[in-house]
């Protein structure tokens, strides 16, 4: 891998050498400022990929001076190049920032510099990174400002509290640049001090920009926002207004910016954000950057070498003609003339000459040398001296404006003690209030005291009415229990009575198939006769085997059948008589015995039960289904009744609201206390049929037993019936809508629906099984969650008549005598109207009876039995 970096690098040199060239030549260790050529060089290109492949190569992290060019030359690049050098850069973000913070450990010198300049580094590339619409020179217009922030106040929020971290790095590195310089001399126009300042002017640069582009989004900020949520923004800003206009003032005064950029000044107070006209006001800050002057030190000083070049000239003239004479120097020399000289003189006089000529000439090169270090001497000087007295005029202009700020200060500070006193004023005004309020507060304690005690009076006159309550309620379980008791008494009668019953049936259908037995032997000696006697004990059979069955019947159904037996069993003698006797063995006919078992059968199967319709399989299936469907049926209740519950919670107030708890409190117990009973009726019945069914089936038990399974199944229905018209009955009296008397009658009806399902539960159960008595221990439950029911009811319709009772304070007699009228004749009507109810209820209950009877057996005259469809059976067949 690093050979491969290794020749990218040498490759990318190789490709753009110029460049690498004016990278290395704007990079060095030297402390001068970096050359503007160098730096424009590196701008041609489009992407940072070469600047980066040279950059790597340098020892960034072991010189300060070399790092701080390296901040200097990449700072303009990501200004002033292409959009491609942040993307190619953003890869070495981390890298910047760890070398940031190694350079952070050094407190002074060019290391603390190189620290807070990659810092800025860093930030501006997030910047960009956050908000790509931003170019790296931040020049934009309005219209592309309100783009950036896609007309959404939530941006331009998020925008303006980057835009003011981004300025905060900026005025670091500017603090921390004038912080490391001795303002008490003429750092600007050194090289030291030129190579730290001259990276500001791209600071400067961008501090314009961000403090325009703030300006205006608060303004937008403040048109969208509340005053007091952007207080911390106008902070901010006021404290970074005060240090920027500072640091521009001091940057316009030093000599080395004044040549290189026209630093804008910002206005005396900052913009008032609280008044949207002063945004008219507001003028966004340029700075410009004149043409490109020639350095200083290249400047050319041939101009003083040619005047010292003429002077020592003029010198030399001058003592050539003391020497040889103005007519000598005027005419040349002639060696041929006539002078009364010879030729040794001539030569002597000739070496002599270029002797004083050599001397000269070498007394005028150090002439003009020792000219020439004067002359730059005196030119250092005169810089320095003008330097000086720039930095003079400064300090004085610094002085003065120090001046003004301690005067403004002072004027904040008598306002400041104004503002107090004021404050004091406001403070004496509040205690004095707020001692008013502490004695009407000692008032409202003591009236809220004599509440409290009324209200513990209140808690145990309740607390008797409860006690009350309670002792009536185990008065009356004691005489459920005591009723309960006598139930139970009566049903274990009733089973004694029904086993011996069974057994005389049994009895006579012995009877019956040792009589039969007895004819077939003599039907072997006859003929036709004996296919008439088959018939007559085929039929026989099933109406011994339904005799059990008939002893179950009402007694008018019972007296027709008997009856119709008796004659059926005169009609059976006789015809055996006839059997029996050899004369008559011939003509014995039994058609008459087979009319009347076909009458039998006949009136078996008109009177046939209701419940017999559903197949005997189906009954244990059916229990099964009645079962779970009255489970489900009690458990939507009790959520009905927790949604209705929390729906009085939030719409109803007041006594409304308390009556509806106390109500749909007691309904929910209602509701559990039904749910318990069930689940007790589930396992006795298991119970029941695990203990009688045998070697047999549950649905063959359930078959077996079918007016048991079809008492539960009516049982299971009538309380989930109840359950659902008990719902029915509070959504109506919450909403306001019903009656109460309404609840109360479906709470009986519910009480005596699970009388019936525990009692058509106990027919077939042990007295000592432990199912049973949980049984009935769930039933006095139910029995108490119903009278607690009536007793919220009857509370609730009491409190509610006294809410709604008239006010009669404010009637005249004649007013109160015919409100008197309309109630008797209201009390007339409604007395009327009970007498015609009772008598409806009547017979309501007259026909209710009716059509439970012929569910069970029972025909609507209550004289009529049914049989079983085995005896229209054997009635239709023939002897064969």
């Amino acid at each position: 891998t690093n050979e491969r970096q290794t020749d990218l690098v040498f490759s990318l040199c190789m490709v753009y050498p110029e460049e690498a060239v004016s990278i290395n030549k704007a990079i060095n260790t030297q402390e001068v400022a970096v050359k503007e050529k160098h730096a424009r060089n590196i701008l041609f290109r489009k992407g940072a990929q070469t600047f980066w492949s040279v950059v790597n190569r340098l020892p960034l992290s072991s010189n300060a001076v070399l790092c701080w060019k390296f901040c200097h030359v990449f700072h303009k690049l990501l200004r002033d190049g292409h959009p491609n050098v942040l993307k190619d850069s953003v890869r070495y973000k981390n890298e910047l920032s760890d070398m940031s913070r190694m350079w952070g450990h050094l407190s002074d010198g060019y290391g603390h510099l190189c620290s807070i300049s990659l810092k800025l580094l860093t930030t501006k590339m997030e910047f960009h990174t956050k908000n790509p619409r931003f170019p790296g020179n931040l020049q934009m217009s309005d219209r592309q400002l309100d783009e950036a922030g896609e007309n959404d106040v939530n941006n331009f929020f998020q925008l303006t509290v980057e835009m003011f971290d981004y300025l905060e790095c900026e005025l670091n590195l500017f603090q921390t640049v004038f912080s490391s310089l001795d303002m008490s001399r003429s750092v600007s126009v050194t090289a030291a001090g030129q190579c730290r300042l001259a990276p500001l002017i791209q600071v400067i640069l961008d501090c314009s920009h961000l403090y325009d582009y703030t300006v205006k989004l608060l303004f937008k900020l403040h048109s969208c926002l509340p005053a007091d949520t952007l207080q911390g923004h106008r902070d901010r800003f006021l404290e970074q207004f005060r240090k920027l206009k500072d640091l521009f003032y001091r940057s316009s005064n030093l000599q080395y910016f004044k040549r290189l950029i026209q630093i804008p000044h910002l206005p005396e107070n900052p913009p008032n954000f609280l008044r949207a006209s002063a945004l008219s006001e507001h003028i966004s800050p340029v700075v410009v950057i004149p043409a490109e002057a020639s350095s200083p030190d290249s400047e050319p000083i041939t101009d003083l070498v040619e005047m010292e070049t003429a002077s020592q000239q003029s010198l030399f003239d001058n003592k050539f003609d003391d020497i040889f004479g103005s007519s000598f120097s005027n005419d040349p020399f002639n060696f041929n003339s006539q002078n009364g000289m010879n030729k040794d003189d001539r030569d002597r006089l000739i070496e002599q000459l270029y002797q004083e000529i050599s001397a000269l000439k070498e007394e005028l090169e150090n002439f003009k040398a020792e000219s020439h270090r004067l002359g730059v001497q005196l030119r250092g000087r005169i810089s320095e001296l003008e330097a000086e007295l720039a930095e003079q005029r400064h300090l004085r202009q610094q002085a003065l404006d120090e001046s003004d700020f301690l005067r403004t200060e002072l004027e904040e500070l008598e306002k400041q003690r104004e503002d107090t006193e004021k404050a004091q004023r406001s403070l004496t005004e509040i205690e004095r209030k707020a001692q008013a309020n502490e004695q009407r507060y000692t008032r409202l304690k003591e009236k809220y005291s004599e509440l409290v005690q009324n209200h513990a009076d209140l808690l145990r006159k309740n607390a008797e009415v409860t006690k009350q309550v309670t002792v009536a309620r185990q008065a009356q379980d004691d005489a459920e229990r005591e009723k309960k008791e006598l139930q139970d008494s009566f049903q274990r009668v009733s089973e004694q009575a029904q086993r011996k019953v069974s057994q005389s049936a049994e009895q006579s259908r012995e009877g019956v198939s040792a009589g039969g037995a007895g004819w077939v032997r003599r039907r072997r000696e006859g003929g036709h006769a004996a296919d008439g006697s088959t018939a007559v004990a085929r039929a026989r059979g099933p109406f011994a085997l339904s005799t059990p069955g008939l002893l179950s019947t009402p007694r008018g159904l019972l007296s027709e059948l008997s009856e119709t037996g008796k004659q059926c069993g005169s009609e059976a003698l006789r015809y055996l008589g006839a059997l029996k006797d050899k004369a008559t063995l011939g003509s014995a006919d039994c058609t008459a015995v087979r009319n009347c078992l076909s009458r039998v059968s006949a009136i078996a199967e008109e009177l046939r039960p209701r419940g017999l319709d559903v197949e005997q399989e189906e009954l244990g299936d059916l229990v099964d289904k009645e079962m779970a469907a009255t489970s489900a049926a009690v458990e939507t209740a009790a959520a009905r009744i927790e949604d209705m519950l929390s729906k009085s919670r939030a719409g109803d107030t007041g006594v409304k609201l308390e009556v509806n708890e106390r109500i749909l409190g007691s309904c929910t117990d209602l509701m559990q206390a039904i749910q318990v009973l069930v689940l007790a009726s589930k396992d006795l019945q298991r119970e029941i049929v695990e203990s009688g069914r045998g070697a047999a089936s549950p649905k063959e038990f359930y078959a077996r037993n079918s007016r048991w399974t079809e008492g539960l199944i009516s049982a299971s229905k009538a309380v989930g019936w109840g359950a659902t018209v008990m719902v029915d009955a509070a959504d109506l009296v919450v909403q306001g809508k019903g009656k109460f008397e309404e609840l109360m009658v479906c709470s009986h009806e519910i009480a005596a629906s699970t009388a019936q399902l525990v009692a058509a539960s106990k027919v077939k159960a042990d007295k000592d099984s432990a199912n049973l008595a949980r049984l009935q221990h769930a039933s006095r439950g139910v029995n108490q969650a119903t009278a607690g029911v009536v007793a919220s009811t009857k509370s609730g319709k009491s409190q509610i008549e006294e809410k709604d009772s008239m006010d009669f304070s404010s009637m005249t007699l004649t007013q109160i005598k015919r409100q008197e009228m309309d109630s008797q004749v209201r009390v007339l009507e409604l007395e009327n109207q009970l007498q015609k109810e009772r008598q409806k209820l009547g017979e309501l209950r007259k026909k209710h009876y009716k059509l439970a009877g012929v569910a069970e057996g029972w025909d609507e005259d209550g004289n009529s039995p049914r049989l079983q469809p085995s005896l229209s059976q054997a009635a239709g067949r023939k002897p064969g």
